[in-house]
């Protein structure tokens, strides 16, 4: 028997190799985040769409690819391979970000966004693939939101490793170190696939097979799949408002690389932080007791309310723990915070119930080439509203509108007929 089949003792072996591997993946991660965000901080929300455009026609290009590798590549080869790709691709770009200046901050944005989306189809997005290969539906709930909790550990260890370097080396070094972490969790992985294989079928030693546009061919057969795209859509649109907003906060309160990577650095740390207690608090408990659907509605919820918020404050500065902190920053940190807390590891715990095909390929399609879409949609959005004169507060509106169909939709996606039964 695989894995997932095995007693709890065999899962705690599993659960341990996974976690750690998780927080080295999110620690090397969150370094690199800060590192991209300074970029688009430099440029503002108005030259976002260009950067989303780039990385939505890249990633077109390259889902066949990704495709055919799921399908005729074993496993083993697959994590190998492109861990070891992104991990040369970090060292190249170390003298890259020395001469940033020289370069210019949109052109090497340009070129580092879209590499950062590529990053995340083939290393965070395939870790997931990966454990819900690994874990059946009914572990995945008890170990999916501890495995995700590990990432938070290394997502808040990350940015505090960040600003603790980034004042004494610089931007282009944090590069350098992220690869040495992503090198040691590839190495986990691979024994943790190893031990699957092992104890398996040998199906993991194998790809999927299957079409190359299986994870686009799936989107209009699976309800499921259909689901999982609106709700995509629907987050992004929130985030990215976040997100755009925040950016032309960043260009006009910071005026070089060091102080925004270390504002967008404590963001993170922030917003990881708040991940983290989720984790702790409440997240397994409403996974377990209620079902991984309600980890979908829960964070629609508390986005209609950030968003009314905004809408009738605006952008000022409220009052947290004593200290002034802009609306948008508290809005960002806390959509953020639950969607890496709550929504991330409830939608994983989602997959491990379709097949192993739609796991890869339909998973990854919804995961990038419709995420990278909303990108392009929602920034070009903020960029014509804005044209028109639509201010922070009625942005707000609207996004509370978008974040009430996403509850709607969350609703839905959990009762999905085609999941199998849990």
């Amino acid at each position: 028997m695989s894995l997932r089949h095995n007693a709890r003792a065999d899962e705690r072996s599993g659960l341990i190799l996974s976690t750690l591997a998780f927080f080295l993946v999110m620690a090397g991660y969150y370094m690199i985040r800060p590192v991209r965000d300074q970029l688009g901080g430099a440029v503002g929300s108005q030259s976002l769409p260009l950067f989303y455009g780039a990385v939505f026609a890249v990633i077109m290009l390259l889902t066949p690819v990704f495709g055919w590798l799921v399908a005729n590549v074993s496993r083993r080869r697959l994590l190998a391979w492109s861990y070891s790709f992104f991990i040369a691709c970090l060292l190249a770009f170390v003298p890259a970000f020395v001469v940033q200046d020289r370069i210019g901050a949109r052109l090497l944005g340009v070129v580092f966004y879209v590499w950062g989306s590529v990053f995340n189809l083939f290393v965070v997005s395939l870790f997931w693939s990966f454990m819900a290969d690994v874990f059946a539906s009914r572990q995945a709930r008890r170990v999916f939101p501890l495995i995700a909790l590990g990432g938070m550990g290394g997502a808040v260890f990350g940015p505090l490793l960040t600003r603790l370097l980034v004042h004494v080396l610089g931007v282009a070094p944090l590069l350098a170190v992220s690869a040495v972490t992503l090198g040691l969790a590839l190495l986990l992985l691979l024994r943790l696939s190893a031990r699957d294989e092992q104890a398996g079928d040998g199906r993991a030693a194998q790809g999927t097979g299957g079409s190359l546009w299986a994870g686009l061919s799936e989107l209009w057969s699976r309800p499921f799949l259909r689901y999982m795209a609106m709700l995509m859509l629907l987050g992004d649109g929130i985030g990215t408002l976040a997100y755009a907003l925040m950016a032309d906060y960043a260009k006009a309160h910071f005026v070089d690389r060091v102080a925004r990577t270390a504002f967008y650095n404590d963001l993170d740390l922030v917003t990881n932080a708040l991940g983290a207690l989720l984790q702790l608090t409440l997240t397994r408990w409403l996974l377990v007791r209620f079902g991984a659907g309600w980890g979908l509605v829960v964070p629609a919820l508390v986005n209609i309310g950030l968003l009314l918020m905004v809408a009738v404050f605006g952008p000022g500065d409220v009052r947290v723990l004593g200290l002034a902190v802009p609306l948008l920053a508290v809005m960002l940190v806390t959509t953020r915070g639950f969607a890496y807390g709550m929504t991330k590891p409830a939608v994983d715990a989602l997959y491990t119930r379709v097949p192993r095909e739609t796991r890869y390929k339909g998973k990854n399609f919804v995961e990038t080439a419709v995420w990278r879409f909303g990108d392009v949609l929602v920034t070009s959005g903020v960029s014509l509203l804005a044209w028109l004169g639509v201010g922070v507060g009625g942005m707000g509106l609207i996004g509370a509108g978008v974040a009430s169909m996403s509850a709607w939709v969350a609703r839905r996606a959990g009762r999905s007929p085609d999941l199998a039964r849990d």
